[in-house]
């Protein structure tokens, strides 16, 4: 297997796994909350050592690209609470797109090592558009409570 963290030189993320910055889109558009770059995009790993991320929303739309490894499950939640689950890998899909304002996580799933994904934000990132979830959002949907506790901070 690739060492893909020293191989791309990414780094431990915030909300788990590593990732590296790639791209900084050179134009700026207007937000209702200040100038974003265009596009942001980054490599994103989960690995054995951190096999899934927090949950965590965006202002900005994102796009997953499955690049190597799998398979990734991803647990969304839209406004209006309603769950998706959605499998990255060989055997199913390679791409998914997650929207602005909706909660989302990702794990290694079916005996994975590892799931590398290419990022495309856009408009591109900025961490004042970005919250981890709080503990309250179990309260926010509590019919999920039981399924999205393990992506939430203790």
């Amino acid at each position: 297997m690739r060492d893909w963290q020293k191989e791309l030189g990414l780094e431990p993320h915030g909300e788990g796994g590593f990732f590296r910055r790639i791209y900084t889109g050179p134009q700026e558009m207007a937000t209702a909350h200040g100038p974003r770059p265009s596009a942001t995009s980054i490599y994103y790993l989960l690995d054995e050592a951190r096999p899934s991320g927090l949950l965590h929303r965006n202002r900005s739309d994102i796009l997953h690209f499955l690049i190597d490894g799998g398979p990734l499950e991803y647990v969304t939640v839209d406004p209006a609470g309603t769950l998706g689950r959605t499998v990255l890998g060989a055997d199913a899909e390679r791409f998914l797109l997650v929207p602005g304002t909706w909660w989302k996580a990702s794990r290694l799933v079916g005996g994975a090592r590892h799931g590398l994904v290419a990022e495309v934000v856009t408009p591109g990132f900025d961490y004042a558009d970005h919250e981890f979830a709080p503990r309250s959002v179990l309260d926010e949907f509590p019919h999920l409570a039981a399924e999205l506790r393990e992506f939430v901070r203790a």
